[in-house]
């Protein structure tokens, strides 16, 4: 790790912010993940926040992870979005960890020492949300000298800036994880992310796989015994990524309020009861949802049986963040009137950025039903 010993996270997220806050916006034009952003997250060893202190990372914990990653999105979500894969992987696998033991090891080391990005490659046009059960279409196929692969796989966010590929398959009829190297011949990238609604720079592109070949000891996964808990790292971290969106909308309109100045009104437009009450209610909604964030990650750590127990909060995080995000960072736009909708301000790139969130697993009718179902067995277990 480059960075001084005494750096916080937090420290080094303010930092990394403000350099790629000079480059969103015109990343999000173009639709390209910068690759100076990719260069700084390796070289600053922000990628290895939730690895263990024993394999070179920083240990930390999901709250001071989420603490770091609400600041960097304020500097670009996209950017954001791509640090916040590793750091939920890893953190997740902390807890429960998916792999053999020696791939697990293996894995840290490539974050800490050789400055890799990694990212898991599940999703498929036909299976959806992997969250949501079902096999691969994506097959390996066992061959003399390891696996074959063939497939298509969707929003692998990173694209062509990954070093290492997670990439969920269908093995024998079974699921499966393979190590792939992004140098592998037989990988192709569809670049059909730059026009999405959000996140238009974080690269999240198709990928196929054409009679991809890794060695046999790259298959990684670790037979289930039985079902893992739920994952909290990932909802988690991907709401703090919105939420700093949203944060950072706000801070947007608030200055844009203390320089506009009517001619009709001759001083700023935040000297204006209304506009200072449109603010306020913004800054009420954020303050709470952050409060709301940062209290369920304090609960989070356990035993497997405590973060089952706890998972319904992290639903109900999740879903709130996603209602908070979308009304603020309209009301902010409401506020600056017409001069919103260009790209002269940034607050149409943040209302943009944080509808990405309401697509996430657990999301819709699934996360309330998560939340109402724990909500009535609590009832039920005082009666």
């Amino acid at each position: 790790m480059t960075t001084d010993a005494g750096a916080t996270a937090l420290e080094l997220a303010t930092g990394l912010a403000q350099q790629f806050a000079a480059r969103a916006g015109e990343a999000d034009r173009l639709g390209q993940l910068p690759a100076e952003d990719v260069q700084a997250l390796k070289e600053s060893g922000y990628l290895s926040l939730s690895i263990p202190a024993e394999f070179g990372g920083w240990g930390g914990s999901l709250r001071q992870c989420l603490l770091a990653q609400l600041t960097l999105a304020q500097g670009s979500a996209s950017t954001a979005i791509v640090a916040g894969m590793p750091l939920h992987i890893f953190g997740s696998a902390r807890e429960d960890n998916p792999w053999t033991d020696a791939a697990y090891e293996q894995l840290c080391w490539l974050v800490t020492r050789e400055q890799a990005l990694i990212n898991s490659v599940a999703s498929e046009p036909q299976l959806g949300s992997p969250s949501r059960g079902g096999l691969p279409a994506t097959i390996a196929e066992r061959i003399d000298v390891g696996w074959r692969v063939n497939g298509h796989k969707t929003w692998t966010t990173g694209g062509r800036h990954l070093t290492h590929l997670l990439v969920q398959v269908a093995v024998g009829g079974e699921r499966g994880v393979l190590l792939v190297e992004q140098d592998r011949p037989g990988l192709e990238w569809v670049e059909t992310w730059r026009d999405a609604l959000s996140l238009r720079a974080s690269d999240s592109h198709d990928l196929y796989f054409h009679n991809v070949v890794v060695p046999a000891e790259h298959l990684i996964s670790r037979p289930a015994e039985s079902a893992p808990p739920p994952n909290g790292w990932f909802p988690m971290v991907m709401s703090a990524v919105y939420l700093g969106a949203a944060i950072a909308a706000r801070n947007a309109v608030i200055q844009f309020a203390l320089e506009r100045v009517p001619t009709a009104l001759g001083r700023p437009i935040a000297t204006l009861p209304k506009i200072q009450r449109q603010i306020g209610e913004i800054d009420v909604a954020l303050q709470a949802a952050q409060a709301f964030l940062l209290e369920v990650a304090g609960q989070w750590p356990g035993d497997a049986a405590h973060r089952r127990q706890v998972y319904p909060r992290i639903a109900a995080v999740k879903t709130y963040i996603n209602d908070v995000t979308a009304h603020v960072t309209e009301q902010a736009l409401r506020i600056a009137g017409g001069a919103s909708l260009t790209r002269d301000l940034p607050l149409e790139r943040h209302f943009r950025d944080v509808r990405a969130g309401s697509m996430q697993p657990p999301a819709g009718d699934t996360a309330l039903e998560i939340i109402g179902q724990a909500a009535i067995e609590q009832r039920r277990s005082l009666s």
